[in-house]
């Protein structure tokens, strides 16, 4: 079943970083580095009364967790802030709720909790326990555009760690 539901969703077998860094497109706040994500994602994401300021560039995701800002295109000077985001950026300082998987809303808490208490080690044991990863549209619902994968898979790990 689980193979079938990666088959399924966004993953498809193949698992991509989800935090590759691009050196030559700094945060206009914070000067750190940013990960590309698709305009789709952004528009998704944006409130729905800035969406029009999107346009059709693609954006950068700042990484740093202390930075107010979400999403920047350093060409036209556009940025989104937290408060600006429909979601809250799971990395970003203060991040409530901290999603793991967006497209299902299961949080790095109930995974660490499915770790714990249910015994869950592997992301097919997370699926099984919380609905992860079952209605995936990564693209639309992750804030970096991309599956989840990974943030679960570091859930587990943290949720192992305390174990």
């Amino acid at each position: 079943m689980t193979k079938e539901i990666l088959n399924k969703s966004c993953c498809r077998g193949k698992i991509e970083s989800s935090r590759k860094i691009e050196d030559n497109n700094l945060c206009p706040v914070c000067k750190t580095s940013g990960v590309k994500v698709k305009n789709i994602t952004v528009r998704h994401l944006i409130v729905d009364t800035l969406t029009e300021l999107v346009g059709d560039m693609d954006y950068y995701i700042c990484m740093n967790e202390e930075c107010d800002i979400v999403y920047y295109n350093p060409e036209s000077g556009v940025k989104f802030n937290k408060q600006q985001v429909k979601v809250p950026i799971w990395f970003k300082k203060d991040a409530n709720p901290k999603f793991a998987c967006y497209c299902s809303k299961v949080t790095e808490e109930q995974i660490i909790n499915a770790v714990i208490k249910d015994g869950a080690k592997t992301i097919k044991d997370i699926i099984n326990i919380t609905g992860a990863m079952k209605n995936a549209q990564c693209q639309k619902n992750n804030p970096l555009g991309k599956c989840c994968h990974k943030i679960i898979q570091e859930a587990i790990d943290k949720g192992l760690s305390m174990k």
